[in-house]
């Protein structure tokens, strides 16, 4: 996501008034990208900056500094208008597969109809051939035939029913809602990465975490929400980054044991809470699809269908007595010309999700795998050594309060004339004194 949407995000769940230490809080973006996009945002929206009498600084943003924002600039009003689009066309993307199962199959099977009815006639005589036409023009053959499939597997396509599916206002669906064109989609290339704002989890609980612990904390206590922290024993190279994105500092006690300060993320705009929304950073596991397992099932048995229809009709076509209705073109000719296709598309629907489950298992071993070491380095945290209690203490005694800019105490705001702000300012120290 882009820092200035992520900034954006953040504005809002904070309620338009920030600091950079909350927004990188929020955020997970480090202090100087956070600082370069408020400044941006609030000069583009028409936002207030305001100093608290101790020099520190707090942004404040209308509620509609999104529709600010975008009439304001002509790409950003582009860039709504296609990502309306793009939903769609996504949308479009994902049904787009289930229909061409409906549609392959579908021609396959009248495929077949045609090549046995043309074999069938082919092999009778020209009156045998008339009387076999009047028959059908009377009420029959293929009818029959169709009747023939169907009776033992009763209407394999009546999911396909016009009424069956009606499109609805984009959303995050509830898998119990996906129909089954999407469930297609989904069997086939999954439901995307679970994991994809990881990067964003993991700032945002180390932040939540270090303001939880007053601003100071030790590296065993940053360890559970890294991947990498073992290079060497004792080294904690690891809390560099954390220490670069947060401008954070260690503090160094006579014995050597090192606490690591983040002052700038004690400074906010309104008292916060911090939470984590656990002792560690947790991975989530890939699923193989979000759509129902009666789908999924359905999915399967479509493909197996159409697989082995695919073949039957292979097969036919290759019966010398369609030699001359092949030639002549029309339907059967069409379907002879792409059958290449039709059996591609066969075995890619069964074997694309077959090959995407085996790595889907490659790729939760190591996510199992880094989620099992994150927590045996909370557990080090809940059931400390004597020696981490010490560290624990003598991060402790470098704990700062959270620092609130208070809106009653403000040296300058951009919202008033400087001249009315002197004026009450003077009104104020009268009071006092």
């Amino acid at each position: 996501m882009a820092p200035r949407t992520v900034v954006m995000e953040a504005v809002e769940k904070l309620n338009y008034r920030v600091t950079i230490g909350d927004v990188a809080a929020q955020s997970g973006l480090d202090l100087n990208t956070a600082q370069r996009e408020v400044l941006a945002l609030a000069s583009e929206t028409g936002g207030n900056i305001q100093v608290a009498e101790s020099g520190e600084i707090a942004y404040k943003f209308a509620p509609n500094f999104r529709q600010v924002l975008v009439s304001r600039s002509f790409w950003l009003q582009v860039n709504e208008w296609l990502k309306g689009v793009w939903k769609w066309v996504f949308y479009a993307i994902r049904i787009s597969f289930g229909i061409l199962l409906v549609v392959s199959i579908l021609i396959v099977v009248l495929g077949i109809i045609a090549a046995t009815i043309a074999i069938q006639s082919q092999g009778r005589s020209d009156n045998d051939r008339n009387d076999r036409r009047s028959d059908n023009r009377g009420g029959g053959g293929g009818f029959f035939f169709l009747g023939g499939w169907g009776n033992p597997l009763g209407n394999p396509f009546i999911m396909f029913a016009p009424d069956y599916y009606e499109p609805q206002r984009l959303r995050q669906r509830d898998p119990d809602e996906m129909n089954f064109l999407e469930s297609v989609f989904s069997f086939l290339f999954g439901d995307g990465n679970p994991n994809a704002d990881l990067d964003e989890r993991r700032w945002r609980e180390v932040a939540s975490m270090i303001r939880s612990h007053n601003g100071v904390v030790i590296a065993e206590q940053i360890a559970p929400y890294l991947d990498e922290t073992s290079r060497l024993e004792g080294d904690e190279y690891f809390v560099i980054p954390v220490l670069s994105k947060f401008n954070g500092f260690p503090e160094v006690s006579d014995a050597g044991t090192l606490a690591y300060k983040f002052p700038e993320l004690q400074k906010v705009a309104s008292e916060r809470k911090a939470k984590t929304s656990g002792a560690y950073l947790q991975e989530k596991i890939w699923k193989f699809s979000q759509a129902p397992q009666g789908k999924i099932a359905l999915s399967i048995g479509l493909g197996v269908f159409y697989l082995v229809s695919a073949l039957v009709l292979s097969n036919l076509l290759q019966n010398p007595r369609l030699a001359t209705t092949l030639a002549s073109g029309g339907f059967l000719g069409l379907v002879n010309a792409s059958m290449g296709f039709l059996l591609g598309y066969a075995v890619l629907f069964l074997s694309t999700p077959a090959v995407r489950y085996f790595v889907l298992q490659f790729l939760n071993g190591g996510i199992r795998d880094r989620n099992q070491k994150r927590s045996v380095n909370a557990q080090k945290i809940q059931n400390p050594s004597a020696d981490l209690k010490e560290k624990l203490d003598f991060a402790r005694t470098f704990a700062t309060k959270q620092e609130v800019i208070d809106q009653n105490n403000l040296a300058y705001t951009t919202e008033e004339d400087l001249a009315d702000q002197e004026y009450k300012k003077m009104l104020k120290e009268n009071k006092q004194g």
